[in-house]
């Protein structure tokens, strides 16, 4: 494949996000829609670099990555707990969950609610107080373009998904070995 790297007008900012851990998703709308239109020549050129573009149908491009280092591990298993514990948290309200992560925007006492409900999780990743939670959780989920500011709140986005689907994954192993051993 021939690439002609002027038709990438966006390739420096596009690069530095995805190498960065970012998604780049609708909300982004200038470098999605450059992804989009170039696909292609984007999964072309990063994979001869070594990185392996994905876009997922929900409407997001990452770059897939070995999550086997220490410090990733951490951020995704705190991730993955968060939105556990957001969906427990909206079930219990009676709200269908995966709408209301989407819909709802996560205040500081939701983040409270969320971490008095499950502490005894939370303090295993060293989270203990709200402020932990904002700090170590909202700004990251900020940071790789997972969740967006809405004033002194975050409104989750679609590569929230990514985590969802591993929950699944997991949640579906256990009933399976559950079923083996009866």
């Amino acid at each position: 494949m021939q690439l002609n790297l002027d038709e990438l007008t966006q390739l420096a900012e596009i690069s530095k996000k995805l190498s960065n851990g970012y998604h780049i998703s609708e909300q982004d709308f200038a470098l999605w829609q450059e992804l989009d239109q170039q696909e292609d020549s984007y999964t072309a050129l990063f994979g001869a670099l070594g990185n392996t573009l994905k876009r997922d149908s929900r409407g997001f491009f990452y770059f897939e990555v070995d999550d086997a280092t220490a410090s990733m591990g951490k951020i995704s298993r705190l991730f993955a707990l968060t939105l556990f514990a957001l969906v427990e948290f909206y079930a219990d309200k009676g709200q269908d969950p995966l709408r209301a992560l989407f819909e709802h925007e996560i205040t500081t006492e939701i983040w409270g609610q969320l971490l008095q409900q499950q502490y005894h999780l939370f303090e295993q990743l060293e989270i203990f107080s709200v402020t932990d939670m904002k700090r170590e959780i909202a700004n990251r989920l900020l940071r790789y373009g997972l969740a967006r500011p809405s004033g002194d709140n975050i409104k989750l986005l679609s590569p929230v998904y990514r985590y969802l689907d591993a929950l699944m994954d997991v949640d579906h192993s256990a009933v399976t070995e559950e079923q083996a051993d009866v």
